[in-house]
């Protein structure tokens, strides 16, 4: 299993021996990965997703069945804007709703301070990465948990969406404590992203088009 330190080795290798499967990394964090064909998508496209998703209704769009709410704090437009910003989520994963929040950051944390060269270079179109952290509404609290990356490989008829997760990162007295992910997290995970990258990638071809010539 790939760890969290490893991740810009993804540029190097477009298949990996584990492109769609879990399990435990030798920093005991917890891997997730997912690869789907998203045909007719673009990386445009994907980071314009990511500053149009908001409302319950548009997350709904993305997986009809498992997601649940959504809101957004900070950052955020319909130019692709999202990085800086917080995605707020009630989804089901594995069966167990998970209240969650998505910090979005920078690829640089990942892949380095030149990754738009390298991207350029092995042919990928963006990334969309973030902190992933468990998020308790009626606290106000949340604890970052994991980490999260959508890599978006250029196709010749639209992108494979790479997703990969490590789950354990735990900020606070403990630190990569794979053993407080719950059982029904990794494989539930694994199947969720699969399922919604390809209704996302039904669907947002149209969506992208009609609202794009509204806006303009």
């Amino acid at each position: 299993m790939l760890c969290l330190s490893e991740a810009r080795s993804l540029l190097d290798k477009d298949y990996q021996d584990v492109e769609t499967g879990h399990g435990l990394t030798a920093d005991n964090m917890h891997h997730i990965a997912a690869s789907t064909y998203m045909p007719g998508v673009t990386a445009s496209m994907i980071d314009w997703w990511f500053g149009y998703v908001h409302t319950t209704e548009q997350y709904k769009l993305w997986h009809p069945t498992d997601h649940v709410f959504s809101d957004w704090v900070g950052p955020r437009d319909n130019n692709s804007q999202y990085i800086g910003g917080t995605h707020l989520v009630h989804e089901y994963i594995g069966g167990v709703l998970s209240k969650l929040s998505i910090s979005f950051i920078d690829p640089s944390k990942y892949f380095g301070k030149n990754w738009k060269e390298e991207f350029k270079k092995c042919n990928y179109g963006t990334a969309v990465c973030g902190r992933v952290e468990a998020w308790e509404p009626a606290l106000s609290e949340v604890q970052p948990i994991g980490h999260l990356i959508h890599l978006v490989k250029n196709e010749p008829h639209g992108c494979r969406m790479r997703s990969r997760f490590w789950l354990g990162d735990i900020e606070g007295p403990s630190s990569n404590v794979g053993d407080k992910v719950p059982d029904f997290m990794s494989n539930g995970l694994m199947k969720h992203a699969s399922e919604e990258m390809a209704i996302l990638a039904s669907k947002l071809p149209t969506l992208y088009e009609r609202l794009r010539r509204h806006n303009m």
